[in-house]
């Protein structure tokens, strides 16, 4: 079992420096900081965090090669051009939407619309890679922020990602989250964004008319081993959500 130990310590690192590169993006922007900005020193943010010094420069490695950061040899790192936009939950990063959601401050909530079995349909089962009739679980909710509908998230998932009667689970919380406590850890996704409105039947049903349009992010999740087991269809308020997309020569 030395290697299935190995595997856990080495994920459980990988969340912690993940989880730390998010905390100096969110200090970052609590600071106000701007393009030439020069962040504080490693010293200083170990502190402020209490971690390692080897940890938090993992964190800032990755903040660096996503291209918030740059580092002077001799002078330290500052806030890279690209920096203000990053801060903006920019869509070159995957996060759930409870991340999206707490990212701009808001407390979230959930209400839970449906949630059922069933054979995957065509787009589905082309969407995540898998045969026709694959047995999916299909989750219909509304993410609040501040008591405020602010995301209608429709969320397919392949039935053996998140085995056990579906009558038994918490699905008002972390989707990415539960998926992870299987061994699915989405490591990225494939999206596309569209402004639309809601559809009529979730619109009228559930009192969201006059608040669009919405942009629609579909996207499926792939985790860390290639495999797809999230196919989401996220309708974000366009007058609450925006986002940030780098674009490069």
């Amino acid at each position: 079992m030395p290697e299935s130990a190995d595997a856990v310590a080495g994920i459980a690192k990988t969340t912690r420096v993940d989880r730390l590169r998010d905390e100096v993006i969110a200090l970052i922007s609590r600071l106000g900081l701007k393009p030439g900005d020069r962040l504080s020193t490693e010293a200083e943010l170990s502190e402020l965090f209490g971690v390692s010094r080897p940890t938090l420069r993992e964190a800032l490695k990755l903040l660096e090669q996503q291209g918030i950061l740059s580092a002077v040899q001799g002078q330290g790192r500052f806030i890279s051009a690209e920096g203000s936009l990053r801060v903006e939950r920019p869509m070159t990063k995957y996060e759930s939407i409870t991340q999206v959601l707490e990212g701009r401050g808001f407390r979230v909530s959930s209400a839970v619309l449906r949630v059922e079995e069933g054979e995957s349909s065509e787009e589905e089962a082309d969407a995540l890679e898998v045969p026709g009739g694959t047995a999916v679980i299909r989750l219909l909710r509304i993410r609040f922020g501040d008591d405020r509908p602010m995301v209608v998230s429709a969320n397919v998932i392949v039935r053996d990602a998140l085995p056990g009667p579906i009558a038994y689970r918490d699905w008002g919380g972390s989707l990415t989250g539960a998926l992870e406590a299987h061994g699915h850890q989405i490591r990225s996704s494939v999206a596309t964004i569209s402004a639309v409105n809601l559809p009529d039947d979730i619109a009228t049903a559930h009192n969201l008319d006059g608040l669009g349009p919405w942009l629609l992010v579909t996207e499926v999740g792939i985790t860390r081993e290639g495999r797809r087991v999230l196919f989401a269809q996220d309708y974000h308020r366009g007058d609450e959500i925006s986002f940030s997309v780098i674009r490069r020569a």
